[in-house]
């Protein structure tokens, strides 16, 4: 999938400080990470081997933050994140730092200068970078801020997330499970955006974000992207509807055709087949008077009602043309066919048949079958 990071080749280091000896301690970052880690390491998401996954929890010094950034970013070469909660904090000049245990505002020597992590970071050879920076500052470093956390952490080739602007105030409400910023980049990637695409890339979840934010009164994100950036896939959208009536319609009246990618099986491809032809809007004699070279309607029937896949994909490549799918959609089309035909040959057939029925049928709808292997992934 174009802008999903290739899991082998990427990286992720996690960065959390909750406990402070002068600053408000933050509990709620002590879950963020390990519920983040879970949420990289989904096959549902990017599939990161734990082992690619670093998860840096209270670090008591620069080294032990650097460290481990410095080690990824030499391993990547797909995409490097790196992210951040705690305090950020900024020095007597103004530059932003995160805070660790004993930090101080003002005084950037008892945190991580962020030029410090930016060198790490860039220290590698990663394509695409991605930065999540959950922090914000204490009310005796508002005053000093001379601008945003976005306007200080960019880097080239990358995409930001800042949890607030300048002026933002602590984003870890008490009572809460996670950080606020955290806890909704989490429930994005585990419920989805309804009326989004199948996958969910950086924009639709930084505009996601911002809605949310706002709608609760809570500080807003920013975000700094370089060299579309944005358009890197953070994993499956769980609210993807492909078959809603406002999800998909005949291509005339502008909506979109089925999305052929979120199909897994056999079952799922050949009933995705007969939703063509119904949002096509054409009868199976229709279709047929279509087809060309021609099939006949019986051939279409036995086609639509079958439970494994087509041995040819030409028969299934002219009925989609015949329905009225654009060429560079019936491309996408094969290339699930073949993909699941590949996986066909070595998985067991888990169909069952009800009683009394002659037809062999999925154990379940797969619709169903697919929304909730999509909420098991997290």
């Amino acid at each position: 999938m174009k802008g999903l990071p290739e899991a082998e080749t990427s990286r992720a280091v996690l960065i959390g400080v909750a406990r402070y000896t002068g600053l408000e301690t933050l509990p709620a970052v002590s879950n963020n990470l390990p519920a983040l880690a879970d949420a990289l390491t989904s096959p549902g998401s990017w599939g990161l081997a734990r082992e690619h996954c670093a998860v840096v929890a209270e670090p008591s010094g620069l080294h032990e933050v650097l460290e481990p950034v410095e080690e990824a970013a030499r391993a990547a070469r797909d995409t490097l994140l790196v992210y951040f909660a705690g305090h950020g904090l900024t020095d007597d000049r103004g530059e932003l730092f995160l805070g660790l245990p004993r930090s101080r505002p003002g005084h950037g020597h008892t945190g991580v200068p962020y030029a410090m992590l930016r060198s790490a970071i860039m220290s590698g050879r990663a394509q695409r970078h991605v930065i999540i920076l959950d922090c914000c500052f204490s009310g005796r470093a508002l005053g000093t801020m001379g601008g945003s956390v976005a306007d200080q952490a960019q880097i080239d080739g990358s995409y930001l997330l800042a949890a607030a602007p300048e002026t933002g105030v602590a984003l870890a409400p008490p009572g809460e499970q996670y950080t606020a910023f955290t806890g909704e980049l989490l429930d994005v990637l585990k419920s989805g955006i309804e009326g989004g695409e199948a996958w969910l890339d950086l924009e639709s979840v930084y505009r996601r974000l911002r809605s949310v934010l706002a709608a609760k009164s809570r500080p807003l994100p920013q975000k700094r992207d370089r060299n579309t950036a944005g358009g890197l896939l953070l994993g499956r959208n769980n609210a993807y509807r492909p078959w809603t009536s406002t999800a998909v319609a005949a291509a005339g009246s502008g909506a979109r055709w089925p999305d052929p990618d979120v199909l897994d099986t056999a079952q799922e491809f050949i009933e995705a087949l007969g939703h063509v032809r119904a949002i096509s809007g054409r009868s199976i004699q229709a279709v047929s008077d279509n087809a060309r070279p021609s099939l006949s309607p019986s051939t279409l029937s036995a086609l639509l009602n079958r439970r494994t896949l087509p041995r040819s994909w030409k028969s299934t490549e002219i009925y989609l043309h015949a329905c009225g799918l654009p060429a560079d959609q019936v491309q996408r089309w094969q290339i699930v066919w073949e993909r699941i035909k590949v996986a066909s040959a070595t998985q067991p057939d888990r169909t069952v048949q009800k009683s009394g029925e002659g037809t062999p049928q999925s154990d379940r709808g797969w619709r169903t079958r697919f929304s909730s292997r999509r909420q098991d992934r997290h």
